[in-house]
């Protein structure tokens, strides 16, 4: 008698689930989904130490809280068996740095001019999760950004894209341009194949950075990275980098931007976040008019409004200082009487870069002894 043929029931289970998974990721929107094990990055523990290590983490102390989790899927969900990547191409019409040459301006990152995508791609995750989770018959899972989930290396080894010497994720159809969240699942799913490295010998990123911010490529220290002292650090920026800032006061596009792989990225689909027209070049005197109703009001359902008016008022006078145009003086020297003690601060140092010399040290005469905080008394002095 011939042999029985092999029962490839759960084969054919696992590809229609894979195919429907896909099926679905595209019909709300997204522009990539690949799928990959929870074990596909076997090197993350050891890079994440080393990262934590050396300090590179900044004030970031919930990376090192959350290492263990964050470096091994299972560590964070046992019984994750697939871990399915997504990608949603945020691609600018236009290379986002001509606004370096609008010291009247203020340049707020590219991924930061609509609604915050955390928001948009978890709802439009949640619709797939429920969807595939009846189907399927599985548990799942999705984040972005809400739990300690090393999207990059995962979607590199999903085949989204490759992490580059600027150490974020690069595509060959989409540039250095996409938002990347995760659905972990129980039920086993087709693997696609990692992505390899395609920079070669282009240092295009790495000398596009306005700080200097990478150590070598495929490293970044975040002490140096424009983005994260914008919007993650919480204290004084170090003088020595302020000047580099020009007029970056949320994030830092460059080393995205400056990618050639960018000129292969394919047109977004209707279903991308279009720009808010008032957060392409808004008006940095207008900016550094916002009390704190005002800022939350403005920024409202944006990613900006998480650092609070303090903050970004803060980024907007180290922008006003670069400027070199005496004519943001005025509303710098109201916010020298500001109720922050960050904003006092920058706004001294403002000053002493746009107003002459003699009259800057006679202001100093006049105001030096009020001021209490110490940081602010270190701007005047």
């Amino acid at each position: 008698m011939p042999a029985p043929a092999p029962d490839n029931r759960n084969d054919r289970r696992r590809a229609g689930l894979t195919a429907f998974m896909k099926s679905e990721a595209a019909v709300q929107g997204f522009s990539v989904c690949r799928i990959t094990l929870p074990d596909s990055i076997p090197e993350a523990p050891e890079r994440l130490a080393a990262f934590i290590a050396a300090g590179q983490h900044g004030t970031m102390a919930w990376m090192e809280e959350t290492q263990a989790r964050r470096a091994d899927p299972r560590v964070l969900w046992s019984e994750v068996r697939s871990v399915v990547m997504f990608g949603l191409n945020y691609g600018p019409d236009e290379d986002p740095r001509h606004l370096q040459t609008r010291p009247d301006r203020g340049a707020i990152s590219v991924y930061a001019r609509n609604r915050d995508y955390h928001d948009v791609m978890k709802g439009r995750l949640k619709e797939v999760a429920t969807r595939f989770a009846a189907r399927a018959g599985a548990d799942v899972k999705v984040f972005v950004d809400t739990a300690p989930v090393m999207e990059k290396p995962l979607a590199a080894a999903a085949g989204l894209g490759w992490q580059g010497k600027h150490t974020n994720l690069v595509s060959r159809e989409f540039g250095s341009w996409l938002f990347l969240g995760s659905l972990f699942t129980t039920a086993e799913l087709d693997i696609d194949t990692p992505e390899i490295d395609h920079c070669g010998s282009c240092r295009a990123c790495l000398g596009a950075c306005p700080t200097d911010a990478f150590p070598a490529p495929y490293q970044i220290d975040a002490r140096r990275c424009i983005s994260y002292l914008t919007i993650e650090h919480k204290g004084v920026i170090a003088k020595e980098l302020r000047p580099a800032f020009g007029n970056r006061i949320y994030g830092c596009d460059d080393c995205l931007a400056a990618c050639p792989w960018n000129k292969f990225a394919q047109e977004a689909s209707e279903m991308k976040l279009k720009a808010r027209e008032d957060l392409l070049e808004p008006e940095l005197r207008f900016l550094l008019s916002l009390d704190d109703a005002t800022f939350r009001t403005f920024f409202s359902g944006s990613p900006v409004k998480r650092i609070g008016r303090n903050r970004f008022i803060r980024n907007c006078l180290i922008a006003a200082g670069n400027s070199g145009s005496a004519e943001f003086a005025d509303i710098c020297f109201t916010l020298m009487d500001d109720e922050a003690a960050e904003v006092r601060g920058m706004a001294v140092w403002a000053l002493s870069r746009l107003l002459p010399t003699e009259t800057f040290k006679m202001l100093r005469e006049t105001r030096l002894h009020i001021e209490e905080d110490a940081d602010v008394r270190q701007e005047w002095n």
